[in-house]
């Protein structure tokens, strides 16, 4: 059967549908949310062309492989809220060494500054059985992307997982507008360069045969064009006026975006009125006491959202600041993530450990310190945020950090944000926070003290400057911007 080319194509590692296996063999389509699937329904069918838009994305799982072979090309629009949806049947080897051992071992943990540098990272001969797999998968993309786009389409590729297909894609037709944005931190050239040199080099060459490179802060940018300027010796323009604007390498110009992804405000304002929202707000009430403010964090336990210092920091408060004993509760959301990597397994643990430490030092009968929930629930989130006095977003570093622009969008009665100068909402949020080094666990506890003590009045006014600033370019705006952006390419 012919599939029409597409106008629009979007490309990224995780799609807006998974799929489950059940006992009888049928198959359970669970949909997606974020700020891709928001786009895509806000462009419809405005791509233009035959084809509109298509999402191309890779089987994750036993299910979405199962998915693919009895769908062939694209999936049920039924499941997937009537996007065209290709996706890709990567074999399970290959994808897991592409996934886990590539661009969530290596390229994550070198943008986010992670490495225990005495120990690791160590470039092996499995590395490169690893980076061969990288290869592949984003060949496999390449491919698809190359048979999906319509003549002159615009093509968006999503993230560090597929740092390589620009260039491919590039090599395979071009004719193509290509966009690629990086949802994560960009590493400083000395950082960056514990890559192999090789590799380093096709990382960028890849990104570089886009047009476009996008990025959520302009800091990010800069750390790219600098990598650039340092492995490459591409030329930076724009840098003398004081920020990068394009690089210049082997003839081809790549322009720098920067789109700082904003919270979906009406969404989530909605969201946060359910009924199970309320029902949580009931049960959470009812753990914290009566008459006790609250301190609400809500990450997934990866090792750059600094949870386990965040807890020292509450420590702290409690151990220097003793009035604060019986009149606060540290509701800690810590949602398993990556557990198939032991050292996110062996994070989780130790965030959990602390967490039942600090219970057994300051609990008494009626009062524990710390209210951990590991069990990922939004409903409950969403509450949390309604109740929070004080939020703590203490990342070593992130892309974004969506969480510090939300907890102002749904908050209550005003809530005081205590936010990490790594996160990239600082960018942005700084202004009304209260910021802290993220490795300083002495200051954030006195951030801590300073944003449990803030006037009502004060917290009220700055949360609804950081609500005007969290929602400045809600998701679909976010997506439509780089599209046009790239169109004028």
């Amino acid at each position: 059967m012919h599939m029409p080319r597409a106008q629009v194509v979007v490309a990224s590692n995780r799609g807006p549908v998974s799929y489950a296996l059940r006992a009888d063999g049928s198959l359970a389509a669970g949909r997606g949310g974020g700020g891709l699937v928001s786009g895509l329904s806000a462009i419809g069918q405005q791509g233009g062309g035959e084809g509109g838009a298509v999402w191309v994305c890779a089987a994750l799982g036993e299910g979405d492989r199962e998915a693919v072979r009895r769908a062939g090309r694209r999936l049920d629009p039924g499941d997937t809220g009537g996007h065209p949806v290709r996706m890709l049947d990567i074999p399970p080897g290959t994808f897991a060494a592409a996934y886990n051992g590539v661009a969530n071992s290596v390229l994550w943990f070198v943008h986010h500054l992670l490495y225990q540098t005495p120990l690791e990272p160590v470039f092996d001969l499995e590395f490169r059985s690893q980076w061969a797999a990288y290869e592949t998968y984003n060949a496999t993309f390449a491919d698809a992307l190359a048979e999906e786009a319509a003549e002159g389409a615009c093509v968006l590729v999503q993230d560090y997982h597929l740092a390589l297909v620009p260039g491919m894609l590039r090599e395979r037709r071009p004719d193509l507008r290509i966009g690629h944005f990086s949802h994560t931190p960009w590493a400083p050239p000395d950082y960056y360069r514990l890559l192999p040199d090789d590799v380093a080099e096709q990382v960028l060459r890849g990104i570089l045969g886009g047009d476009r490179a996008g990025f959520l802060t302009h800091r990010w940018a800069e750390a790219f064009a600098a990598c650039c300027a340092a492995v490459l010796g591409a030329e930076v323009l724009g840098a003398e006026e004081g920020r990068a604007t394009a690089v210049r390498f082997e003839g081809r110009t790549t322009r720098l975006g920067v789109h700082g992804l904003g919270a979906d405000a009406d969404f989530l304002r909605e969201r946060a009125h359910r009924p199970d929202v309320e029902e949580r707000m009931a049960a959470l009430r009812a753990q914290i006491g009566p008459g006790r403010k609250t301190i609400v964090r809500v990450d997934r336990t990866e090792l750059s959202k600094n949870i386990v210092r965040g807890l020292r920091a509450y420590r702290r408060l409690l151990e220097e600041r003793p009035q604060w004993r019986g009149r606060v509760v540290h509701i800690a959301f810590a949602y398993p993530s990556r557990q198939d990597l032991a050292v996110y397994r062996d994070y989780t643990a130790e965030v959990e450990r602390i967490a039942r430490e600090i219970n057994s030092a300051f609990g008494r009968e009626d009062w524990q310190p710390v209210a951990l929930h590991v069990k990922d629930d939004f409903a409950r989130s969403l509450a949390a945020y309604r109740l929070a006095d004080v939020a703590l977003v203490n990342p070593i570093r992130d892309g974004m950090n969506l969480v510090a622009k939300e907890v102002p969008v749904v908050s209550e009665h005003g809530c005081a944000l205590v936010l990490s100068r790594e996160a990239g909402a600082a960018a942005e949020l700084g202004d009304e926070a209260l910021l802290v080094n993220p490795y300083d666990v002495e200051s954030t506890a006195q951030a801590l003290h300073e944003a449990l003590l803030m006037d009502t009045a004060e917290r009220a006014e700055r949360t609804k400057r950081l609500a005007a600033a969290a929602t400045a370019l809600p998701p679909a705006r976010w997506f439509l911007d780089q599209l046009r952006a790239l169109e004028r390419c």
